[in-house]
């Protein structure tokens, strides 16, 4: 046994009748769900802007949904957030005229960086078109972003007092880390996330498929770009703003992207990547819809692919998209 007053001072028990969690030593865990619930709100309902065709700002946050806890382990704060947020914008226009639309924030954890989160802003189905949803989507976004990372520098400053108790001089015990290089693999190896080099070439495959479906082409072409037809063939919760340079994220979050070009009833060109894909890369997905006779085919063009990704791709979209599409809304096609 160490000699009074020379062994690790973290363990130290002078001055403390109980003798217990000196310092906080041990696991310590604190839930922060329902005070993160009222901050989010708070500083989502402060979000607005304004540029000369008027102003916009978020007047309702209908689901915060998730939980949060801070954990002081050995000296260590590690801080675990998650949150889906659903929120309402409402911009007016000069003249005065109200018009309405949706923001949904659907991977606000530990995880990811702010410059990864995914934000989905769009217009209700039933407004007209209005230069106020790019307001919203370009510098709407960066407000919410903003508000976001308030909530976060805000809570380790808040709740990093009284997790960790003062140490005896010398300690150099750190006293906050990042969650991210607490986790490990299953090899045991360290998986702080670190970004793919940009600029690094990847070797990329092209592939096609064609599929058949027992339906039209105008109808089948909205089932690409209507959000709630693609939660139905999902089942998930997905976001997707079925305009040029909207953007959609369905599958949990393993597939995103952006549309681009957008023929109706005959075209649509997408920017499309699965999550695990080195930053910035995305694949360019073409679909062509062709009617032929009381069945619509559909034929997919991808290029741009990482090679060791094609299969997985290929057996994606015939699953997740063409399979589900038709199980879903009947449209299986006759066996000829």
């Amino acid at each position: 046994m160490a000699k009074w007053g020379h062994g690790d001072p973290r363990w130290i028990v002078e001055e403390r009748a109980d003798a217990t969690n000196v310092n906080n030593w041990h696991w310590t865990e604190r839930d922060v769900s329902s005070w993160s619930q009222e901050i989010l709100n708070e500083l989502l309902l402060r979000v607005h802007v304004e540029n000369e065709d008027g102003f916009c700002q978020i007047t309702d946050v209908s689901k915060i949904e998730g939980e949060a806890s801070i954990n002081n382990r050995k000296g260590k704060l590690i801080f675990f957030y998650e949150w889906t947020i659903t929120a309402s914008w409402t911009g007016t226009s000069k003249k005065g005229i109200k018009y309405k639309g949706k923001v949904e924030v659907m991977n606000l954890s530990d995880e990811n960086d702010m410059d990864d989160l995914d934000i989905c802003i769009t217009a209700c189905k039933d407004q007209p078109t209005t230069p106020l949803t790019a307001l919203m989507k370009k510098e709407g976004e960066k407000e919410v972003k903003l508000a976001l990372q308030g909530y976060v520098t805000h809570m380790k400053k808040e709740f990093s007092q009284g997790m960790i108790l003062p140490k005896a001089p010398g300690d150099s015990t750190p006293t906050h880390t990042n969650v991210k290089m607490e986790k490990k693999n299953q090899s045991g190896s360290s998986t702080a996330s670190e970004s793919p080099i940009s600029g690094v070439k990847i070797p990329t495959a092209s592939f096609s498929l064609s599929e058949t479906f027992l339906t039209s082409p105008e109808e089948l072409y909205r089932v690409f770009l209507n959000q709630e037809m693609v939660q139905a063939f999902t089942h998930l919760a997905a976001c997707v703003d079925g305009v040029r340079g909207g953007q959609f994220r369905l599958l949990e979050g393993n597939v995103h992207g952006e549309f681009g070009e957008l023929v109706p009833n005959q075209k649509v060109v997408m920017r499309w990547r699965f999550s695990s894909w080195p930053a910035g890369h995305f694949s360019t997905v073409t679909l062509h819809f062709t009617a032929r006779g009381g069945e619509t085919e559909v034929s997919l063009e991808a290029k741009g692919v990482p090679r060791s990704e094609e299969e997985r791709m290929k057996q994606g979209w015939q699953r997740y998209y063409f399979d589900a599409i038709k199980q879903t809304f009947g449209y299986g096609a006759r066996i000829c």
